[in-house]
């Protein structure tokens, strides 16, 4: 199946039907008076995200979507059949644009989440929506209004936890093919991969993520060379970024730099999200080659050594991304439990000290209220003297 992920459509919503004119005609009914009934209202065009779709490759063979305009109002005050809606599915993920001017309209990313792109225009009222003391016999009606009509563009953004990025021929396909389900074709010649591929990732039960292996990157991709950064808007939803490093090249840091320009200038988002390192086809080093590259830094992150054919390092692997994916435990800084306070110590005297001070301060107030004298019934009581 051809993947396809950018389209163009026009949508356009019905109209609304007109109003009537019509008088009630009826035998021993004189002066039936007016009775034409109002239009129908037009169907709209709603957009809805759908799991099962993987694709916009529908949208290249259809693209221009109606939907039904409402019936004219009839006599008997009779109201016409409101149009139809029609339901556009598109996959999960879809970010919704006006052509001309990019302004975002919706991004339906949930199963079932829905957006109406274009209203179906308001029905026109008949002769008897104006019916008046002053004028019984109204001989106006009101068109129906036009729907809204729109030029939208569809752009298709997969959605998945990890992406995997690097050069060509960096074993991006490999490793997907090997901790997932995914198929995916594997060569030993650059840009095999032209299209991007889902894998979903099960570590036990209930633990489980979805990988993106994109397109490989190579130096000038911003500029349209290889297959440029077409394919990079399907890694700006993951949460964790995986950089493939090839061992066998030897330039594992000019790579990671070639990698980490290029995602910038695409998204400077991009460089900011949490990533790991993975150096990749160690089985094809020795010794001495694989332990000099061990000695490299690359910062502060993360630095994996695998080989997916082999299986050196993959379960490690993808037990380091599981750790970055999953919700740390946050503890607020400074804050000790009272229940593990040592009996006697600073908390429980400072709070034994307060407890007392609080009791002094009650007993104190109850003795003064017992010891006032109160007031004979009819005499006002005494008032206090303020001594200065």
């Amino acid at each position: 199946m051809k993947f396809v992920d950018m389209a163009t459509i026009r949508v356009r919503a019905g109209d609304g039907g007109s109003g009537c004119i019509s008088f009630r005609r009826e035998k021993y009914v004189p002066k039936g008076g007016p009775d034409g009934g109002n239009g129908g209202r037009g169907g709209s065009v709603i957009l809805r995200a759908n799991r099962h779709l993987a694709t916009l490759l529908d949208f290249q063979y259809k693209r221009s979507y109606t939907a039904k305009a409402g019936d004219y109002g009839m006599g008997a005050k009779k109201t016409g059949k409101s149009g139809e809606d029609i339901t556009v599915e598109v996959p999960e993920g879809t970010l919704v644009r006006r052509a001309g001017t990019n302004e975002i309209l919706v991004d339906l990313v949930k199963h079932g989440d829905e957006f109406l792109v274009a209203r179906g225009g308001r029905g026109g009222r008949g002769n008897s929506e104006f019916a008046t003391a002053t004028d019984q016999a109204p001989r106006r009606y009101e068109q129906g209004e036009p729907g809204e009509e729109l030029e939208i563009e569809l752009e298709l953004k997969l959605l998945a936890d990890v992406g995997l990025v690097g050069l060509p021929n960096a074993g991006k396909s490999t490793l997907i093919s090997v901790i997932s389900a995914a198929r995916p074709k594997i060569a030993d010649y650059p840009f095999t991969t032209l299209v991007p591929n889902l894998g979903i990732v099960r570590i036990d039960e209930g633990k489980s993520f979805v990988v993106a292996d994109i397109p490989g990157l190579i130096e000038g991709a911003h500029d349209g060379k290889g297959l440029g950064l077409q394919f990079l808007r399907h890694v700006e939803r993951t949460r964790v970024l995986v950089f493939l490093l090839d061992a066998t090249r030897g330039t594992l840091k000019e790579d990671l730099a070639v990698l980490t320009r290029e995602l910038r200038l695409h998204n400077a988002a991009l460089v900011r999200k949490k990533s790991l390192i993975a150096v990749t086809k160690i089985d094809a080093l020795d010794e001495s080659s694989l332990r000099q590259h061990k000695r490299e830094r690359f910062g502060r992150k993360n630095v994996h050594f695998i080989s997916a054919v082999a299986g050196t390092g993959v379960r490690e692997l993808v037990d380091a991304i599981w750790n970055e994916l999953k919700p740390r435990e946050r503890r607020s800084p400074g804050r000790t439990s009272l229940s593990k306070e040592t009996p006697g110590g600073p908390a429980a005297q400072a709070t034994k000290d307060h407890t007392a001070r609080k009791s002094t301060r009650g007993s104190a107030w109850k003795s003064s209220r017992r010891s006032a004298p109160k007031p004979k019934r009819g005499q006002s009581p005494p008032l206090k003297s303020k001594n200065r």
